[in-house]
Order: C-alpha cells, then sequence, then structure tokens
C-alpha cells in the first residue's frame, strides 16, 4: 500500500489538484477577516468606554461645583457633550442624565451629584456580517462641597 505522501505527490502529478490553493485561500481569508473585523470592533468599543466614562466625570464633576440644579444640568450637559468632542468620539446618539439632589441638602452636610451619559457607537463602516450599532452607558458621583453655599 502507497504511502500518504506518494498518493498526494501522484495526484498532483496527474493535476487532479489544479486550483485547490486557491480554494483553500478563500476557506481560511474570509474567517480571518471576520476576526480581524471583530478584533476591530472590540477595540473601537473599549475606547470608546474609557471615552465616555471621561465625559460622565467631567459632567458630574461640572454638576457639583454649580449653585442650582439649573445651572448643574446645563453644565453637566456642556461638559459632557465638549468632553466627547475634545476625545473625538462621534455617537449617534447622546443622552446625559443628571441627579442633582445633593444640591438640595442644607449647607454642612455632604450632598452628592450624579451623571449619567449614554452614547450609540456606530459600527456600521466596519467589514463585519450585521453591522449595528452599541449603546455604551457610564456614570459617575461627584461630591458637593459641604461648606459651599447652595442656591
Amino acid at each position: 500500500m502507497p504511502s500518504v505522501s506518494v498518493w498526494f505527490r501522484s495526484r498532483a502529478a496527474d493535476g487532479q489538484d489544479r486550483g485547490s490553493a486557491a480554494i483553500e485561500a478563500v476557506i481560511v481569508t474570509v474567517p480571518m477577516l471576520m476576526l480581524l473585523c471583530l478584533a476591530l470592533a472590540a477595540g473601537r468599543l473599549a475606547v470608546a468606554d474609557g471615552k465616555i466614562e471621561a465625559a460622565a466625570q467631567d459632567a458630574a464633576r461640572e454638576a457639583s461645583i454649580a449653585r442650582d440644579p439649573g445651572q448643574a444640568r446645563a453644565a453637566a450637559y456642556q461638559a459632557a457633550r465638549e468632553s466627547l468632542d475634545d476625545q473625538g468620539l462621534r455617537c449617534a446618539g447622546t443622552s446625559v442624565a443628571v441627579d442633582v439632589s445633593g444640591l438640595a441638602v442644607p449647607v454642612g452636610q455632604v450632598g452628592t451629584v450624579r451623571a449619567t451619559v449614554r452614547c450609540t457607537v456606530s459600527l456600521g463602516d466596519l467589514l463585519l456580517p450585521a453591522p449595528g450599532s452599541k449603546t455604551l452607558t457610564a456614570s459617575f458621583t461627584s461630591t458637593v462641597d459641604r461648606y459651599r453655599q447652595r442656591g
């Protein structure tokens, strides 16, 4: 009985293996491209998550130094938008929610302000089989100065 290597060599010599290299390349290339696209999507989401965390921190800090709830909400929204713009993150949809109940506590007591930033990151420009988007959310709580006068 001939060995396996002799059988493969004899098939190649007969010309029966034509085109098999191209088929093998296609079979290997398509999954590799899909894996590369998934890695790019995971990387984009990880970077975007860090940027959204930073925007939530900026928003909470700006809200915590405001004098009244209306000013705090406006300052938080503005800070979150500027932070996302400065970091180059383009969100398909952005929302900023601010809990300013900490500004209502009496002077001398500790209050907190919480900002939540929600951003929809588009994945449509990647070559994924099912392009779409992912909504990422980050929250941060900042302490209001207990001895500062509030409005």
